[in-house]
């Protein structure tokens, strides 16, 4: 047996911001909330523990220091990579340059808050 990750937690200044934006990047509807602010999301009529990660946005006022050490990639399902990528900065992200040689077959974004992550060029199937 094995763990599998059921759920990935993003600090934020503005957690309600930052969930509306991932919710309509994943297609995510909110499923939770908490007394701290947290607000959990994740895909609908599955919820917590399904075959996908919900993620938590937690609120957090200290301000962000260095790269992440660890960043989202998506895919997506329906449509090729340069539209999806159209969506995605409709939505709010912009891209961003973390060193990359202009050659990968990925871009690199930022969320409206700046935390950065990948849009791959393979499609997938949704679930």
């Amino acid at each position: 047996m094995a763990c599998r990750i059921s759920e990935l937690v993003i600090e934020a200044a503005d957690a309600e911001r930052l969930a509306a934006f991932w919710s309509e990047v994943l297609g995510y509807v909110e499923i939770g909330r908490e007394s701290d602010g947290s607000i959990e999301i994740g895909p609908p009529g599955t919820g917590f523990g399904g075959p996908q990660p919900t993620l938590v946005l937690s609120p957090n006022s200290e301000p962000r220091t260095g790269q992440l050490r660890l960043h989202i990639d998506v895919s997506a399902t329906d449509r090729d990579q340069d539209a999806e990528l159209e969506r995605l900065l409709a939505l709010g992200a912009r891209p961003a340059d973390v060193g990359q040689t202009g050659n990968e077959s990925w871009h690199v974004l930022a969320d409206p808050e700046g935390n950065e992550f990948c849009l791959l060029r393979t499609r997938v199937r949704p679930l």
